[in-house]
């Protein structure tokens, strides 16, 4: 008998890089659905998972068992800020009630929906209906799809029956900073002018996510001008405001711009992605990017406070880790390198919950 194959996928980075290429995956039973294949990753990587985080050396008569499971599940309460799910025009290994369902199994308060294309406000009221008690959350990503830098876009957004949308993404991967970092284009689109202030659209845009208490986020915008957004989002009257993958090379924010945005009020992101990515990375898409290492997150929670970071996963992607086992794998992480429980909660429940609801 054959062994279940996937098909040929097209891949696509957070950041919207496209690498097509072929994986196939033994040990399914030919003619396995789908869903099948999804539940039997979920649990091929949480044993992955298992077995890296056992001792060196541990053995029961030479051989050597993953551990039992956790009495407590390690994302129990926690909130997910940044999931990718489909249906999108980029590989997504689950669709919205799916993660919603495999984070509400896992304990999870919260997720909030990403899409870089489409908005994910209406998203979340059917997620929340066909999973009845797990909040889902989403919002709007301000690329090219949605006009660009377009405050009517925001404003029927957050008009979405359910009051869901909550979050708005300044622009991702059609972002100037991003498309021309990246050699991708000439030019893309401009939230800060040469003056490094905020053009008028993006003022009327932070004006309307002030007046709705909707969160702010930088997107691909480099670490000045992100600096430049969270100014002007305090002028407006904002105080709901996330650095995008604050560490991520395409951001490439340094301590002291951390510290700066620190003071006004942000909330710094770090995402599971980073630390999966690298010249070593398991998917050809994620080695363009560089490595953010468990001690480099856990020196910028050290040197900038817990108070001022959340940690999302911003996974999603075929055949990347299902976003609780990469936010438990992140948090098993931090917490090699010195971060507490009590930062984690703060990080991943307090300062998300807030945003979102407070």
């Amino acid at each position: 008998m054959k062994p279940f194959q996937l098909p040929r996928w097209k891949l696509s980075s957070c950041c919207g890089h496209e690498c097509g290429y072929e994986s196939m995956y033994e040990g399914a039973s030919a003619g396995g659905t789908r869903r099948d294949f999804i539940k039997s990753a979920a649990v091929g990587v949480a044993g992955l998972s298992a077995v890296a985080a056992l001792p060196t050396g541990s053995s029961a008569q030479g051989r050597t068992y993953p551990p039992p499971p956790p009495a407590t599940s390690p994302v129990d309460g926690l909130i997910d800020f940044h999931v990718h799910t489909a249906p999108d025009v980029f590989g997504r290994a689950l669709a919205d009630d799916e993660e919603a369902s495999l984070s509400k199994d896992r304990g999870m308060e919260a997720v909030v929906l990403k899409s870089h294309t489409a908005l994910t406000a209406d998203r979340a009221w059917i997620a929340r209906r066909r999973v009845p008690g797990m909040k889902i959350f989403g919002g709007i990503t301000l690329n090219g799809s949605a006009g660009g830098i377009n405050v009517d876009a925001v404003r029927w957004m957050w008009r979405m029956q359910g009051g869901y949308g909550r979050v708005v993404w300044f622009p991702t991967f059609d972002a100037d900073n991003h498309v021309t970092k990246l050699k991708e284009a000439p030019s893309g689109i401009k939230v800060v002018g040469a003056d490094g202030k905020v053009l008028p659209a993006g003022r009327e845009v932070l004006k309307e996510c002030a007046a709705q208490k909707l969160v702010v986020e930088t997107g691909h915008s480099s670490g000045a001008e992100a600096l430049a957004i969270i100014e002007a989002a305090r002028d407006a009257g904002s105080d709901r405001i996330v650095v995008t993958h604050a560490e991520f090379e395409v951001i490439g924010m340094t301590v002291e711009q951390m510290k700066k945005a620190a003071s006004m009020g942000a909330k710094m992101e770090i995402a599971s992605l980073g630390a999966l990515s690298g010249p070593q990375a398991h998917l050809a898409f994620m080695r363009n990017s560089k490595n953010v290492s468990f001690k480099e997150s856990a020196d910028h929670i050290k040197e900038v406070g817990a108070a001022h970071f959340i940690i999302s996963t911003d996974l999603g992607q075929t055949a990347n880790p299902s976003p609780p086992d990469g936010l438990a794998w992140l948090i098993a992480g931090l917490m090699s390198q010195g971060i507490t429980k009590e930062q984690i909660q703060t990080m991943g429940r307090e300062n998300p919950g807030k945003l979102l609801m407070g």
